[in-house]
């Protein structure tokens, strides 16, 4: 049987919400050990947020913490206790990749920085998931995912004409900032395997924010202007938006890229004359009445279900799809037909369907192999078959509250 691509490579991760578990759970996915490192002298705040299973509160029970944390184990141990540094870096010795999210210094002030790490695992890769990098002089600044976004300049090129910045409407710094972080460790992987030599890999999350914004930073960077805020219109396509269907609160979104593109809607839409009206024969125009444009394919959207326009407009080769709800998401043929979900047994709240890996692989198939764990339900395996305590060991460790 195939073996996934990171079959044998064990990763300790000491990440916390959602940017480095996010980032660990691809290592996940790609077939890693990745070992969690929890306690409940500091616990991870997504064991303590909605959505709850049964609506009942419990550190095993919601939904946000069980998704991003699937395929790994929890290891329970009190960093703040000597006896739990020790057993990390024994862990660490035994493993091949490190992570952790907090913000620049964290390890170093807990005794486990990468030059601590790196002396017992000498090709140790440790990555470093802060808000603003290791350098610089925001280095210290604590963050979260959703003032990424406006740190980055998205909040910037956010929103309506003529309005003010916006939310974006998703915390875009988390799991942006764990793809690139999972990315950044499969090239250290490479790198390791060429040469044997690991390596510490610093990344801002602040600055993988603002990788999503290559057209307006080089508009500034080329021109000097800033982009304006466009809503959800397009400057090289209309019309471009989401458009109200028949129904409550159902909607379709649609681009028009060209001409040929125009004329093909125009006669979707029954109204062919439209296509030689010298308010939309050409982009510049269709531009300059955008407001007109959208009002003529509303009347027309709203009359008609989200799948009937989208049915219509597909097959006249026009890029159109029904804006997806939760339940809309959870019923789609296309998503369930890949296999995106998965559903596995969990310990306490059963049989709970979640989001799956949503690549696949032929040569090197992956899966998601166990659902989240319970707080330290691996903590007697990584000790006894990994560390190799015995029994008593484990018990006194127990005892002085170093396995909590």
């Amino acid at each position: 049987m195939a073996k996934a691509p990171l079959d044998g490579i064990r990763v300790v991760d000491f990440c916390w919400a959602w940017a480095g578990p996010y980032g660990a759970l691809q290592l996940a996915h790609l077939g890693a050990e990745v070992i969690r490192i929890e306690s409940t002298t500091r616990m991870c705040p997504t064991r303590a947020i909605p959505p709850w299973a049964e609506n009942q509160r419990g550190v095993n029970r919601t939904g946000y913490f069980n998704q991003y944390n699937q395929g790994k184990r929890s290891l329970t141990l009190n960093l703040k206790k000597p006896e739990g540094i020790t057993l990390a870096k024994q862990l660490v010795a035994k493993s091949d990749i490190v992570t952790e999210n907090f913000a620049a210094g964290i390890m170093d002030k807990m005794g486990l920085g990468y030059d601590v790490l790196h002396a017992v695992k000498p090709d140790l890769i440790m990555i470093a998931l802060s808000g603003y990098g290791a350098t610089g002089p925001e280095k210290s600044y604590v963050s979260y995912g959703p003032p990424q976004v406006a740190l980055s300049g998205m909040s910037s090129l956010t929103g309506y004409r003529d309005g003010p910045p916006m939310q974006a409407g998703f915390s875009y710094g988390d799991p942006n900032g764990g793809v690139h972080g999972a990315f950044a460790v499969m090239c250290a992987l490479l790198h390791r395997a060429k040469t044997g030599v690991g390596q510490y890999i610093d990344l801002s999350q602040r600055e993988a924010c603002a990788m999503l914004l290559p057209e307006g930073l080089m508009e500034y960077a080329m021109n000097g202007t800033q982009p304006p805020r466009l809503g959800n219109h397009d400057p090289y396509m209309a019309p471009h938006g989401v458009f109200r269907c028949r129904g409550e609160d159902r909607w379709v979104s649609l681009a028009v890229r060209n001409e040929a593109e125009w004329q093909r809607l125009c006669t979707v839409m029954g109204r062919a004359e439209l296509a030689a009206d010298a308010r939309f024969a050409v982009l510049a125009a269709r531009k300059e009445n955008e407001d007109t444009l959208e009002r003529i394919v509303t009347e027309w959207t709203q009359e008609r279900s989200a799948d009937e326009v989208t049915q219509s407009l597909q097959q006249a080769g026009i890029a159109a799809y029904p804006a997806l709800d939760g339940r809309d998401m959870l019923a789609n043929p296309q998503v369930a037909a890949r296999g995106f979900f998965v559903e596995l047994e969990h310990p306490e709240v059963g049989k709970r369907r979640h989001l799956g890996i949503p690549w696949k692989m032929s040569r090197t198939p992956c899966e998601v192999r166990r659902p989240a764990p319970c707080l330290g339900q691996d903590t007697e395996y990584v000790l006894s078959e990994i560390l190799g305590l015995s029994r008593e060991e484990i018990s006194a460790l127990q005892t002085k509250e170093v396995l909590v």
